[in-house]
């Protein structure tokens, strides 16, 4: 443990804040401060002000440390994107393949340097779009995608061979992605060569988003095939977004966002490691994805 400022400093700063709240005491005496408590979203309460005080004791190695290097404090990456940028693609999808075609040529003639895909309803729910279940829902909130023509005319003329798709998909998400492969194979792009992600993060729809279509345990089953697989045969492919975005959106506190994506993230890997891969083969290819609040703490 290293102090991060000596006793001297430390017992200044001390000083000087007593003298600071005598000041805001006289501004309070004729305009009273606010009797609400003041919290971040996460119920965790906003002191007055903050000084090197409120640290008191700081490891640099430990706490901080470099970029790219544990514990992370600083980001994943040790050039902190001064090089190359990270990828930038609007999340888009709308009526029909042909139609979210002609948006993801726009997007990527303006610049985008991946594609974002969303699915109708009744695609997230795995049902085809002449399905009576599916009547008024397609092609709303989503593209809809029933077949692998659908795929197909979804990313004619796009180059995605040098460019990565995110797709977000959970139930459905092998067959989704099995037509994405399908549909490159069909255009002589090997699969190895081929980037993105699949949300592919089921356990997230019982916790937040709801829609799921098999049991905990089948759910569980057909994420570690897609992981497997993806191992083995799509090594650039990242096979799971595992979600906390969701769950905030639902209700959650951030720790309570933290702590349920993590429990899911653990049960995929040990769920992986059952079935007898390795983890420093399959987990590098773990995605996550939170939400993002203007409170820091």
């Amino acid at each position: 443990m290293s102090l991060t400022y000596n006793k001297k400093i430390m017992d200044e700063i001390h000083a000087a804040y007593r003298e600071w709240s005598k000041k805001l005491d006289e501004i309070f005496s004729a305009h009273p401060e606010r009797l609400e408590r003041f919290s971040t979203v996460s119920d965790k309460e906003i002191e007055r002000i903050y000084t090197p005080v409120d640290v008191r004791v700081q490891d640099f190695m430990r706490d901080i440390g470099f970029p790219g290097q544990y514990p992370f404090t600083r980001g994943v990456q040790p050039s902190m994107y001064r090089g190359r940028l990270w990828t930038m693609r609007m999340f888009a999808g709308l009526g029909t393949a042909e139609d979210t075609n002609r948006r993801f040529h726009l997007l990527v003639k303006q610049g985008q340097t991946g594609l974002s895909t969303a699915f109708d309803m009744p695609t997230l729910m795995g049902y085809d779009s002449d399905s009576p279940k599916a009547r008024g829902e397609c092609g709303k909130c989503g593209v809809a995608i029933d077949s692998l023509q659908d795929m197909e005319d979804l990313f004619e003329g796009l180059p995605i061979d040098q460019i990565t798709t995110s797709m977000t998909i959970n139930p459905p998400a092998p067959v989704i992605w099995g037509m994405y492969i399908a549909m490159a194979e069909k255009r002589g792009i090997k699969r190895r060569i081929l980037g993105g992600t699949i949300q592919n993060d089921m356990l997230k729809e019982f916790i937040a988003q709801k829609t799921f279509m098999c049991p905990p345990k089948a759910s569980l089953r057909l994420i570690t095939d897609t992981v497997e697989f993806g191992t083995n045969e799509v090594p650039r492919w990242n096979t799971i977004s595992i979600s906390g975005y969701h769950i905030r959106e639902a209700g959650s506190t951030a720790v309570q966002e933290l702590a349920f994506t993590l429990a899911d993230g653990i049960a995929y890997t040990q769920a992986a490691i059952d079935r007898g891969l390795n983890v420093d083969d399959f987990a590098p290819r773990f995605s996550f994805f939170f939400n993002s609040h203007l409170d820091f703490f």
